[in-house]
């Protein structure tokens, strides 16, 4: 099933980058959360629930014309994923090209939980791993 997971984190990331909302919508669970948010980000949440979790992200993505989620490495730690990333925007205002780590834990091959770190290390500890 880790694969799996892998592999729905993946299809979340394409379907962000594709501005596809539906289907990025759909790879999430409908009582998914975002529980803890980057320390410092103005909209740190919690978010609860499909739609605002997807709310959080809609407002996000509308403060650049145009922004992509690059994925630096996926990392299988059972019915959780460690992604490295980093997000870019171009726009009216100052280029976004932000590195974080997020953490998905899945549920019945759905994102249930992401939990958003800017250390990596930190991220890797929290799942039992190290780099």
């Amino acid at each position: 099933m880790s694969q799996e997971n892998v592999e729905v984190v993946r299809a979340a990331y394409e379907a962000y980058n594709a501005r596809d909302m539906d289907a990025f919508r759909a790879l999430y669970d409908p009582g998914a959360i975002i529980v803890r948010g980057l320390d410092g980000w103005p909209e740190a949440g919690p978010f609860v629930g499909r739609e605002d979790v997807m709310r959080a992200f809609e407002t996000l993505r509308a403060a650049w014309d145009s922004d992509t989620l690059e994925n630096v490495r996926l990392i299988d730690a059972g019915d959780r994923v460690v992604a490295r990333s980093t997000w870019r925007g171009i726009g009216s205002g100052p280029e976004l090209n932000m590195d974080y780590t997020v953490i998905a834990t899945l549920r019945k091959g759905k994102i249930f939980l992401m939990e958003y770190f800017w250390d990596h290390a930190e991220a890797l500890e929290t799942v039992g791993l190290s780099e």
